[in-house]
């Protein structure tokens, strides 16, 4: 059979087990660190992609609204309305 541990033997576990727990806690908290770096960078995109997308849609509304305007003129100078 094995010899009965001491009290010193159950100290050294514990502190054995401490110092892998810190690393473990360690790494997680790099791990969420990273994840959250690449969370932020997909939400830039995304805001990046609607500002795109609002740009887009008021450019065509500004284009539309100038094309509308010059066919009103040249209608108007035509003499058809």
């Amino acid at each position: 059979m094995g010899r009965e541990r001491t009290t010193r033997d159950l100290v050294l576990e514990t502190h054995q087990d401490v110092k892998w727990i810190c690393r473990a806690l360690e790494r997680i908290e790099a791990e969420n660190r990273e994840y959250a770096a690449r969370l932020r960078a997909v939400e830039e995109w995304r805001s990046e992609k609607r500002g795109e997308e609002r740009r887009a849609s008021a450019v065509g509304t500004v284009a539309g609204g100038v094309v509308g305007g010059a066919v009103a003129v040249i209608v108007k100078i035509l003499g058809g309305g």
